[in-house]
């Protein structure tokens, strides 16, 4: 069986298994839809295939180590030095995960943050991944050289939508090479909003084959975000040890907790602050 058969074989079993969501664990009223009907029930997040735990305590309880799942990020164009230092410090602050940030920013913002658990990510071939496969391992390295520990790259979403599969393993291929030298984490940004169930779960795969530590929703900057459903179809293919990551308009607490029951296990939003302390913010990115 060849590389294209068996992502179309995988793509089928995946989209056979969604097709019985009513199998999975959840709520008995719910018929296993325990993260899109009643997410404010669900308070742990999916561990394994298709599988949601129900939590039947009070719906508005925020877990703990909330803050622990937030990637606080800042990757507007118009971002200036003050900005950044900002969102270093809110960081440290409040536990998040890390910081992420555009990889010109990023050895300001280790050093801000040195001696503290918070790290330091930068995004490759940002926002729209167009970018030769060997353009995105050079700016790779460099990141990793000025203090990143975790790399989110952008996919080449047109060579995946081509069908190109062959020119998308190496572009995430090359990524990914760059960070097993170092020890880096990296997460590959598909930018679900641009397509199909299909090549979602190819692009999932192809990350999984490549051994990314993450898939990642959304650039934040496409014509859309996170979705249930996407973070959903990503877990059941990448499996229960490879990190989901929900990005893109997550606001509040609520569509946080959504995302978890979903699956994702690292939330990215610039809107941590809010989050953690129970506001929302109209922000995407």
């Amino acid at each position: 069986m060849t590389n294209d058969q068996l992502i179309e074989a995988i793509t089928q079993e995946v989209l056979r298994a969604l097709g019985r969501e009513g199998e999975a664990e959840g709520c008995a009223d719910c018929n296993g839809t325990c993260a899109s009907s009643c997410s404010d029930k669900v308070r742990r997040f999916v561990d394994t295939g298709t599988h949601r735990v129900g939590f039947t305590g009070n719906g508005s309880q925020v877990p703990h180590d909330l803050a622990a799942y937030i990637d606080h990020t800042l990757l507007r164009p118009d971002a200036t030095a003050t900005d950044i230092d900002t969102l270093c410090d809110e960081a440290r602050q409040y536990g998040f995960a890390s910081v992420c940030v555009n990889s010109y920013w990023v050895k300001r913002a280790a050093t801000r943050l040195r001696g503290s658990d918070v790290m330091v990510a930068s995004v490759i071939g940002f926002p729209f991944g167009a970018a030769p496969p060997e353009i995105k391992a050079m700016e790779a390295r460099r990141a990793i050289r000025d203090g990143a520990r975790e790399l989110d790259m952008v996919i080449n979403i047109g060579a995946l939508k081509s069908g190109d599969h062959e020119v998308v393993r190496q572009d995430v291929g090359k990524v990914a090479e760059a960070c097993r030298e170092a020890g880096a984490r990296l997460k590959v940004i598909i930018e679900t909003a641009f397509l199909e169930d299909e090549e979602k779960v190819i692009a999932s795969y192809i990350a999984k084959q490549a051994k990314a530590h993450f898939v990642k929703t959304s650039t934040g900057y496409g014509p859309g975000g996170a979705t249930v459903h996407d973070v959903l179809l990503m877990r059941e293919t990448v499996g229960p040890d490879m990190g989901v990551k929900a990005s893109g308009g997550i606001r509040t607490r609520e569509d946080l907790q959504d995302m978890v029951a979903a699956g994702a296990t690292r939330i990215g939003a610039s809107a941590g602050v809010a989050i953690v302390s129970g506001g929302s913010t109209d922000s995407d990115y």
